[in-house]
């Protein structure tokens, strides 16, 4: 296959034809031809200007960029993109396909370099030697904490992320609800810790969200969201922490997925509200690490739940006598 002269891209991208682009694309990925698919991101971005709407051509070639590149060519592209329409985040894509060692030498100083560092973290890389990331970025270790999950991590292919939901969880039984409703109790700070976890889903596509807190246990909760029927079932801090960390890291049906350091981060934000910690944030990992086992947590649903994305779990306090309850939906075609 012969590389593409200028006037072919330029006559491509003056037409608005994206389905030539795309196919032009497509050679060029094929050929590793990395310098004329930067050169047809550009000129699809300068399109958008004049009205011609070429911008997901242009968001795909960085995303096949990210994805195929040899580590200086993706983490160039990291560094001037945006990724506002990518599949998802940039810098989650590249540290899908690259450990942080390939990666480093080409990412600058800055927020884009721990954001990547952050991501190659939650797939489990211990990065605490470097001292060239800024941790400012999250607040969080540059490793994961032995009382940590392995987080469930996005796939990335041409075409689609794969964004397999926690696998593990245990069947859900049916338990009968109190009738008596418990004494709602303010606590704004840890509900809308949870609520931001399913944040893209109510902000940025259709979904709903809903939580409370209760003097009372994991099933006074449930039934003060005016749940009548329910199945639930005990999960460990881990789990807990393995399910609020994909749904943060999500976008739901139609929102920007933030990636699995985002995810990370927002559990770790719940946790400590929980634990009435978020006051001293950063907060110490070890003390975090043994607090949250003093917490039990419940994931649950109602009989026959509507399909779609989804985010039920219950947190009780024992000791404060404090119970939370939170669900988030979201569905395709919703108004």
């Amino acid at each position: 296959m012969t590389d593409p002269h200028p006037t072919d891209l330029e006559d491509l991208a003056s037409r608005g034809d994206v389905e030539g682009l795309l196919v032009l694309l497509e050679e060029r990925c094929d050929l590793d031809d990395w310098e004329t698919l930067r050169r047809l991101r550009d000129r699809c971005r300068d399109a958008v200007a004049s009205g011609r709407q070429l911008w997901p051509v242009a968001a795909h070639a960085e995303y096949r960029i990210a994805l195929e590149a040899d580590p200086a060519e993706a983490a160039a592209v990291v560094s001037e993109a945006s990724g506002r329409f990518s599949i998802g985040p940039l810098a989650e894509v590249v540290a899908s396909v690259h450990d942080w060692a390939a990666l480093a030498p080409h990412l600058p100083d800055g927020p884009i370099r721990a954001l990547v560092a952050y991501e190659r973290v939650a797939r489990g890389e211990d990065l605490r030697h470097d001292r060239t990331i800024d941790t400012t970025v999250y607040d969080l270790p540059l490793a994961l904490q032995p009382w940590e999950p392995a987080y469930p991590v996005a796939t990335y292919e041409r075409h689609r992320g794969i964004f397999a939901p926690p696998s593990n969880l245990p069947a859900l039984r049916p338990v009968l609800l109190p009738f008596e409703e418990a004494r709602l109790v303010g606590d704004p700070l840890t509900t809308d810790a949870l609520e931001e976890l399913t944040r893209p889903w109510t902000t940025e596509s259709n979904g709903r969200a809903d939580t409370v807190a209760v003097a009372g246990d994991a099933l006074d909760a449930i039934a003060a969201l005016g749940v009548v029927e329910a199945e639930v079932s005990h999960i460990s801090a881990r789990q807990a922490l393995e399910v609020m960390a994909w749904t943060a890291a999500s976008s739901g049906a139609h929102g920007r997925r933030r990636g699995m350091a985002a995810g990370r981060f927002h559990a770790w934000w719940a946790m400590a509200s929980l634990l009435g910690l978020a006051d001293d944030w950063p907060v110490d990992p070890h003390e975090l690490g043994e607090a949250v086992e003093q917490l039990a947590f419940f994931a649950w649903d109602v009989p026959e739940g509507v399909p779609g994305w989804r985010f039920r779990l219950a947190v009780v306090d024992p000791e404060r006598g404090l119970a939370w309850a939170a669900r988030a939906d979201d569905r395709r075609g919703d108004t």
